[in-house]
């Protein structure tokens, strides 16, 4: 099995976690919801270590972004904090950069093959 198929598994169970993040947000169970970040984010930054030297690194450090982003946004509305909310921006932002990285990589990358 190579890395990518190795990886793609690894996607599958931090979507589970995510999920489980957000449907807690939704029914606003707060110390499960925060428990839950914790995996969520570890598998994240797994994966991203593990495609460190691949393009894929690129997509997986905005999913990151965008997942901190989102359980700062989650933590601020659970504990009465909304009015720092608007700072989630800030990685979701960095993420916009990333995706915009590997786009630009990707472009480039076959623009040289032909």
């Amino acid at each position: 099995m190579n890395l990518l198929d190795k990886i793609r598994k690894l996607e599958n169970s931090h979507i589970v976690f995510w999920l489980l993040k957000d449907m807690c947000w939704m029914l606003e169970l707060k110390v499960l919801g925060a428990i839950m970040i914790i995996p969520t984010l570890f598998l994240c930054v797994w994966i991203a270590i593990k495609t460190f030297k691949t393009n894929e690194l690129f997509i997986n450090l905005a999913i990151l972004c965008w997942i901190s982003a989102n359980s700062f946004w989650m933590m601020m509305e659970f504990f009465n904090h909304s009015i720092y909310k608007n700072y989630a921006a800030i990685p979701f932002g960095l993420g916009f950069l990333f995706v915009g990285i590997f786009f630009v990589k990707n472009y480039t990358n076959k623009s040289q093959q032909f």
